[in-house]
């Protein structure tokens, strides 16, 4: 094929392109940024180019060469979009950091990536005194502050990107690191760019020139799900936001006409049982992506009752990120509600570009439909190798192992039923975690659970589970495990009920298991 004559031109496909006709047909479409301080302020995508222009310049005339990393610690705001744009422009590779990592893993990361410069936001100034002295490779720290506006505002914006190939590395994201040191994940132009063609689909995200998009995965978090790239694609408004908490949530989407959000459960949980006592309702609020974690019937009923479509995303670091999304099928509106709420508690269909398959404990033999399975995927998106590794991160055949453990039915709609590793093994008989988890937050009164496999002489090991009460909740032992007799098989019944204020997380929000483990081991 490669001997034929080109037939349609090259244009090589690049995130800097995705600004460039951002700016080019949508130029005064708003994109606003909630600050540290409080204060709102307001761009566009015209502004966004220009600006992204003028900071591949400042890194150029810093002495960032193509195919350097520049760290970025902060969380989402438009200094941190516009390095994110210069970055790319120049040929760099943009790191984004994770302030909520431990400080090794942090000086781990920044090492790993050996990254010049560090610009980071002034809340974290402490961080970065802290890591300092053992940070070998950054030869420049530049706060999210004036001086970073003062550095765009030297430059013109007169010269255009540097010329990179499509292939070339744009972005470096780091996993959460639950077990060992985090390992590093290069998104390419041309595979991120492919993959945000996808997500802006009508059954994806459902992105549009109309819409207001609010992301509630930090800027710092796997490119933000894609969400900047999607609203600058499509010319949609964007809103950023430093905080994440209800009250402000809430007030975002009524006061910036918020359609699209995204972020786990928990967040929007929080965020209903403020309306519930502010009121005020969701404004135009249609859509909500959700990850991170399964959400729960309830939840998902809640805002379905108010005209809000929650919709499932799964996916992984690896996969840039997301890998499947809950569908309508064509039928939906003649659907009764459990059975609407029976297809929005799976975790949907593989998106354009993304394909599954589940396979035994080998690794190789695929399992019936139906049948949990280790979950496999491969596409353009999908990763090969770790950065700095040179081994290769697939099997032998190209297909990548996520760690999840699932079920695909005949229609190839796929449901997570845990992670290989929380996984419960009770007298021979697998209990799923999450499945035990999603029950348990069924139960009035639940806010958030957390299952996990205890020793057991008897029989193997036994579910306890830990569970955060809703504020002002009258909850006991007693009562989640009379809620649960009707909805889980009796064996899956916890053998203990643990309540608790919070539930130990890794540095991307997830519950962090292995921690639950050790202390629990350590009261025993």
């Amino acid at each position: 094929m490669s001997g034929l004559p080109r037939q349609m031109q090259d244009w090589p496909l690049l995130l800097t392109r995705v600004f460039d006709h951002a700016e080019r047909e949508h130029s005064g479409r708003e994109v606003a940024s909630l600050q540290a301080d409080g204060t709102m302020v307001r761009s566009n995508w015209g502004r966004i180019a220009s600006d992204g222009r003028r900071m591949a310049k400042a890194l150029r005339r810093l002495g960032v060469k193509p195919g350097d990393r520049v760290g970025s610690m902060a969380m989402s705001h438009l200094r941190h979009l516009v390095l994110w744009v210069g970055t790319m422009g120049t040929g760099a590779i943009v790191h984004t950091i994770n302030p909520r990592l431990f400080d090794d893993q942090l000086v781990f990361v920044i090492e790993d990536a050996a990254d010049r410069i560090l610009f980071y936001d002034p809340q974290f100034e402490a961080i970065i005194e802290r890591l300092r002295p053992r940070l070998t490779n950054v030869a420049t720290f530049i706060p999210f502050d004036a001086l970073f506006d003062a550095l765009v505002a030297a430059e013109s914006d007169e010269e255009g990107w540097l010329p990179i190939d499509e292939r070339a590395p744009a972005m470096l994201c780091y996993t959460g690191g639950t077990t060992g040191n985090p390992k590093g994940v290069i998104y390419e132009h041309r595979s991120h760019l492919l993959h945000v063609m996808t997500q802006v689909m009508p059954d994806v995200f459902d992105f549009a020139a109309r819409s207001s998009i609010l992301p509630n995965m930090p800027m710092f978090h796997c490119a933000a799900g894609g969400f900047p790239f999607g609203a600058a694609l499509t010319g949609a408004k964007l809103v950023l936001s430093t905080a994440a908490d209800p009250a402000t949530l809430h007030r975002l989407i009524l006061e910036e006409d918020v359609t699209h959000s995204s972020g786990v459960p928990t967040i929007w949980s929080g965020v209903l049982q403020h309306e519930e006592i502010a009121g005020g309702g969701f404004n135009r609020l249609n859509r909500i992506m959700i990850g991170g974690s399964a959400a729960p019937r309830s939840l998902l009923n809640a805002y379905l009752e108010r005209g809000i479509f929650m919709a499932h995303i799964w996916g992984m670091t690896e996969m840039s990120p997301v890998g499947t999304v809950t569908l309508r099928p064509g039928d939906w509106d003649d659907l009764t509600r459990d059975e609407q709420l029976d297809i929005l508690g799976k975790q949907g269909k593989p998106v354009f570009g993304v394909e599954l398959r589940t396979v035994d404990e080998e690794g190789t033999t695929p399992v019936a439909s139906g049948e949990s399975g280790h979950l496999q995927s491969r596409g353009p998106s999908v990763i090969e190798r770790y950065f700095g590794h040179d081994a290769i991160a697939t099997h032998a055949d190209g297909w990548f192992d996520t760690g999840d453990i699932a079920q695909l039915d005949e229609t190839g709609t796929m449901r997570i039923t845990d992670r290989a590793k929380d996984l419960i093994k009770s007298g021979g008989e697998w209990i799923s975690s999450v499945d035990l988890e999603n029950s348990a937050m069924g139960c009035p009164g639940v806010l958030e659970a957390a299952a996990i496999p205890v020793p057991d002489e008897k029989w193997g090991e036994r579910p306890h589970l830990f569970v955060i009460p809703k504020t002002g909740a009258s909850l006991d032992e007693d009562k989640v495990k009379a809620f649960l007799k009707d909805r889980i098989a009796r064996w899956w019944m916890p053998d203990r009920i643990h309540f608790v204020d919070e539930l130990p997380r890794t540095g991307t929000g997830k519950v962090m298991k292995t921690e639950l483990r050790r202390k629990f081991q350590a009261t025993a």
